[in-house]
């Protein structure tokens, strides 16, 4: 099985944890408090996980999960990461993070920003367009009729392999939409952000299957040229 990294550990990080968990997976929790406010976390989880610095993380994950508000990405720690697969969950709030001008403009993408920040680490967007309580609940095993999928893009054919590899343990299918500069498809009100898997806040949520989601993710619209 697989190690899993966590840089972040809330609403997402935290349910990535439980479902790698739950797959057999071990997982390294790490957030900006330090590891002694991820006690509670690592308890429920039991012993496949444990909490660590952001460093530690990074480097004992065979895929390190980053999921930090955006505005937090240049905090990610560099050295460690190099020749990891990295799976980005960042969306741009500019409310939260404040402006992004190269975000505004559409000459970048979330995923390219990190990528950039890690240049010799292997990015690949997900887990970004659901919201964490669909991602709980709407876990399948592999070949259940009603399994739902959720979109990846990355540069590296690889990469996205072990990360699609790793979404199927979990209980997701994948629909791969190209490289990390076609991931604004899948960002914050496209046709593929929360919608498919059901109302924000409302469990158990409606499965997505892997249809739905390339038709959500062709039909969004570039709001920047």
């Amino acid at each position: 099985m697989t190690t899993i990294g966590l840089i972040g550990s809330g609403n997402i990080g935290s349910t990535v944890a439980r479902l790698a968990v739950a797959a057999g997976h071990d997982v390294v929790l790490s957030n900006s408090r330090g590891p002694e406010s991820l006690q509670d976390l690592v308890s429920e989880l039991g012993s496949k996980a444990r909490a660590a610095t952001a460093a530690e993380a990074a480097a004992s994950g065979d895929v390190v999960v980053v999921t930090v508000p955006l505005r937090a990405y240049r905090e990610v720690p560099v050295a460690p990461l190099a020749g990891k697969v990295v799976i980005d969950t960042n969306n741009y709030y500019p409310e939260r993070d404040g402006v992004f001008a190269e975000l505004e403009d559409g000459s970048s993408t979330t995923g390219e920003l990190l990528q950039g920040h890690l240049p010799e680490a292997r990015v690949v967007k997900g887990f970004n367009n659901i919201w964490f309580g669909h991602l709980q609940s709407l876990a399948r095993p592999a070949g259940t009729a009603d399994r739902s999928a959720l979109p990846i893009a990355g540069d590296d054919a690889a990469a996205k392999k072990a990360v699609s590899d790793l979404l199927d343990s979990l209980g997701f299918d994948t629909v791969d939409v190209g490289p990390l500069a076609e991931n604004w498809r899948t960002q914050r009100d496209t046709p593929v952000y929360v919608t498919p898997y059901g109302a924000f806040g409302e469990l158990p949520g409606t499965p997505a299957s892997a249809q739905v989601v390339r038709e959500a993710v062709a039909a969004a619209k570039p709001v920047a040229g």
